[in-house]
């Protein structure tokens, strides 16, 4: 029997207007009455998350979000941190150097300065406007040493930002976990941070076995929190590696897929 059910927000839980429907709001309150547990898992920072949470009811004592693709799991009603893994400073500035020369921008979520970018560009006021939050222009050598970096992101236009993928030095892989998760972001995070730790460690926290665990998501940084689950889901508008790897392949985003999931295996 399934006791838990954790969703990633964009291309999943939410349609492509970024809109949460009735159809879904409501299969989700259905199982939450039925003593199921429902988690978002996200690659957005917390406070970007907190809308839907509150929208979805949960922000109580004993709800979690799995936030920055798990860097950071926290219990949302007082931001207690269940788990994290962060990056350095070092990483960041590293990572820059790379992105220079390799022609792409570069932003990154600091613990104490929180979205930071070295230069203006679209993808950063979009990334800021899409959780509505503040980001600030600040050069990233000047990031002290002991000062913790949740996840760094590679962004730009599709077709550069793939070049720039393909030519990333091959150390980086044993370094940091890595994944795509859209067109226009590469998101670089702590080795043991990825969806499908961070819902192995919160299942450990809350007693559960993975084949208790249904996960549902749509791109690649979703991956391994759908090879982790008892049943992994990819939505019809996941990436085709997604695909490959889950359990069943519900409807797309725009057709209510996380409601039918809900029917499907939890509602019936």
């Amino acid at each position: 029997m399934y006791k838990l059910i954790a969703l990633d927000m964009d291309g999943t839980l939410l349609n492509s207007q970024k809109v949460l429907t009735s159809r879904v709001r409501s299969a989700i309150t259905a199982a939450k009455e039925q003593g199921i547990k429902v988690v978002l898992a996200s690659g957005r920072p917390f406070e970007g998350m907190l809308s839907t949470l509150k929208e979805l009811g949960l922000d109580g004592e004993d709800d979690y979000a799995l936030t920055y693709n798990a860097s950071l799991i926290l219990k949302v009603a007082c931001k207690t941190v269940v788990s994290s893994a962060t990056l350095t400073s070092q990483d960041a500035k590293d990572l820059n150097k790379i992105a220079d020369r390799l022609g792409v921008n570069i932003l990154a979520y600091s613990m104490t300065r929180g979205l930071i970018t070295p230069k203006l560009n679209k993808y950063t006021e979009f990334e800021a406007k899409l959780n509505g939050i503040d980001f600030t222009l600040f050069d990233f050598n000047e990031l002290d040493a002991e000062e913790g970096i949740l996840k760094v992101m590679m962004i730009d236009e599709e077709d550069p930002l793939s070049n720039a993928i393909q030519a990333l030095p091959h150390l980086l892989q044993e370094k940091y976990s890595m994944a795509r998760s859209t067109p226009h972001f590469y998101e670089f995070m702590n080795k043991n941070s990825n969806k499908g730790k961070g819902m192995a460690a919160l299942t450990a926290h809350l007693g559960l076995q993975p084949e208790q665990i249904i996960c549902v998501g749509d791109a690649a940084n979703d991956l391994e929190m759908i090879k982790f689950a008892g049943l992994g889901v990819a939505m019809e508008n996941a990436v085709n590696e997604v695909k490959a790897h889950a359990d069943y392949i519900t409807l797309s985003n725009d057709q209510d897929g996380v409601a039918h999931v809900f029917e499907k295996y939890i509602l019936k």
